[in-house]
């Protein structure tokens, strides 16, 4: 369950940034947990995400079994739908399964003009070396 309450300061476009770096999702094939590092970013309209709701509700996918994929659009295109924002992407930095790091991004579609936009700064992975 997500809470939302009123925009402190509507009709002022701003960038909104949520890191959660410890993620963790089961694989629909093996149940096994995947973990990634998401950064979700979005411009507020009438209404903003209550933190700790956003927290839980990610916190839930710990027994939520999808793909990357999956998780990574489907929380982006949950939150823009029930949120409205004027703009939302999500960057989903996916851990190596099977020696394979995956990364997923999604956006609602062009930002607000003059929206500063700062760059999501997740290297990829890069292994041992």
């Amino acid at each position: 369950m997500l809470d939302y309450v009123l925009n402190p300061r509507p009709g002022k476009p701003y960038l909104v940034r949520f890191t959660a770096p410890e993620f963790t999702s089961l694989c629909p094939v093996t149940g096994q947990p995947d973990f990634a590092h998401l950064v979700i970013d979005y411009a507020p309209a009438a209404t903003i995400v209550e933190s700790k709701s956003l927290k839980l509700f990610l916190g839930s996918f710990r027994n939520h079994a999808a793909f990357h994929e999956d998780c990574t659009v489907g929380i982006g295109e949950r939150l823009f739908a029930e949120m409205q924002p004027l703009w939302l992407r999500i960057g989903g930095y996916w851990y190596p399964r099977g020696g394979i790091p995956i990364d997923v991004f999604w956006q609602s579609g062009e930002p607000p003009a003059g929206l500063w936009l700062p760059p999501q700064d997740v290297p990829g992975y890069r292994g041992r070396g």
